[in-house]
């Protein structure tokens, strides 16, 4: 591994409580340096909790452009500014294209709030209890052109309690999302981790399966 930590923006769209988790990761032993904090939205809270630790911020409003292929050609220019090696969505809720895709592919990964495959899409909580799970949980994924498809690299089972409301699941799948995504990009600042001809490689060993994080032990299971 390089000792120079990997450069990173994190793109948000709202309260930004796993890009905290990142920062506060970062300022411990997390090998990264965050340059820039992007929002295509203005009143974004995460914009301060960035001012706060004192990374750089921008905004590129989605809404001053007639249509997606503008915004992204703007949030590219934006973002490419910085010189990522990693490029961080947490909680962006804009569907991408697949030439913005294309331009980060293998170094771009996403959060989700479901074991994936299941409840791709948004209201996960939701649509988990209306199935009446009784697993529930979090996915760090590479992305791809298809919508919260990609190759997902550790997952956190979160049990679903008979008496759940769909906020108190949300806020126990959303303390778990802080621990897996530091992680993930830990294992990808470190050079453990990356994406070959589409398939997710740990320790230069394919990954088939995610890996998976025990929340009551804080234990890392990988498929052998």
């Amino acid at each position: 591994m390089s000792e120079t930590p990997l450069p990173l923006v994190v793109l948000i769209s709202g309260s930004g409580s796993n890009l905290q988790a990142i920062i506060d990761r970062a300022q411990q032993d997390l090998p990264v340096e965050i340059r820039a904090v992007i929002s295509n939205r203005a009143d974004a809270y995460g914009l301060e909790r960035a001012r706060r630790a004192g990374i750089p911020t921008e905004v590129v409003d989605h809404s001053r452009w007639p249509d997606r292929e503008g915004f992204e050609e703007a949030l590219m220019a934006a973002i490419d500014r910085y010189q990522p090696g990693l490029v961080v969505l947490a909680g962006f809720m804009r569907i991408l294209t697949p030439r913005f895709v294309q331009h980060y592919e293998g170094r771009m990964l996403n959060i989700h709030p479901s074991l994936l495959p299941r409840f791709q899409g948004l209201h996960t909580h939701r649509r988990a209890l209306e199935a009446a799970e009784t697993e529930h949980g979090a996915s760090v994924h590479f992305v791809t052109e298809e919508l919260d498809g990609g190759p997902v690299v550790l997952q956190v089972p979160v049990p679903v309690l008979p008496d759940d409301t769909e906020e108190q699941l949300a806020a126990r799948v959303l303390e778990q999302e802080h621990r897996i995504y530091p992680q993930v990009i830990d294992w990808f600042a470190r050079g453990r981790l990356r994406l070959e001809g589409g398939r997710v490689m740990l320790d230069g060993r394919p990954l088939d399966r995610p890996c998976t994080l025990d929340a009551a032990t804080g234990a890392i299971h990988c498929p052998d």
